[in-house]
């Protein structure tokens, strides 16, 4: 699917493949919607998402009407498209979003996948203590599992923004938002022995300040610690596909599962509307 620049249409399946944990088959869905969408906008000569209106993706959902498509197909359709524009309104290319207008599908949502406790602490105790980037990896997985943080979050996390004397981490999320993490012990401990003994011999003058760094002191990009997770919950003899947002889904679930108030948890996950929290229970 190729198209101008400007749609951002490949870092916005980066985001899905390496944030969200999408399999390839849900992507050739998603790249299959927005290709039709692209081509019809092309024939109207819109050549910019700002140009985009409501009016625009109305007149796209009675054009795939128009040829007859399942309805199961068109609720897909505009499912890819809203999450296209929220991906846009988050990236801050746009400042309104054209398909908030949209009758929203009416299908029920898939739950996440989900690791079990016991799981979780094969995958944390999976990286090996012997690998020269041990505690830096070790404390990738702890924070992760701890926080429930996005991997863009884990991305852009600057030391500044860590206090392992009170054991808590500020993230700034989506819009903006300011989310305040309690650590815990073992994220806590992990993350004390990289940024001790690890993180100044990487870092070389280029790491901007971020937390997590690569070997040659930059920071680290959300594939590396995508294929991170990844690697590691293979070598913990995890069978399902493991992402980043696998561990968010899990500490969201472990959490409401242990008795915690589930508006306590929509403000660790940084969801506006609680009814996406819901899901988790």
């Amino acid at each position: 699917m190729s198209c101008h620049p400007a749609f951002r249409m490949e870092p916005f399946l980066d985001y899905l493949t390496f944030e969200r944990g999408l399999s390839a088959r849900t992507l050739e869905a998603y790249q299959s919607d927005l290709g039709k969408l692209l081509r019809f906008l092309e024939d109207r000569k819109v050549a910019d998402p700002e140009d985009i209106t409501t009016r625009d993706l109305r007149e796209f959902i009675f054009h795939l009407k128009g040829r007859k498509l399942a309805p199961a197909t068109i609720r897909r359709s505009i499912s890819s498209v809203k999450g296209y524009f929220s991906f846009l309104l988050e990236e801050g290319v746009l400042e309104q979003d054209p398909s908030e207008g949209l009758e929203a599908p009416r299908v029920g949502r898939k739950l996440p996948d989900v690791l079990g406790v016991d799981e979780v602490a094969r995958i944390l105790e999976a990286p090996d203590p012997d690998h020269p980037m041990y505690w830096r990896d070790r404390s990738i997985l702890e924070t992760l599992y701890a926080t429930g943080m996005r991997v863009s979050e884990m991305v852009d996390l600057k030391l500044t923004e860590l206090d392992l004397e009170e054991g808590i981490c500020t993230v700034f999320g989506k819009g903006s938002k300011e989310r305040i993490f309690p650590l815990g012990g073992p994220a806590q401990q992990a993350l004390e022995r990289y940024l001790r003994q690890l993180r100044p011999r990487l870092d070389r003058g280029k790491g901007r300040g971020a937390v997590f760094l690569n070997q040659r002191g930059e920071p680290l990009s959300r594939v590396a610690i995508w294929n991170l997770v990844r690697k590691n919950a293979e070598r913990g003899g995890i069978i399902q596909d493991v992402s980043p947002h696998t561990f968010r889904h899990s500490f969201a679930t472990h959490l409401l599962e242990g008795g915690a108030d589930l508006a306590a948890v929509q403000e660790l996950l940084g969801h506006a509307d609680i009814s996406t929290t819901q899901i988790y229970t």
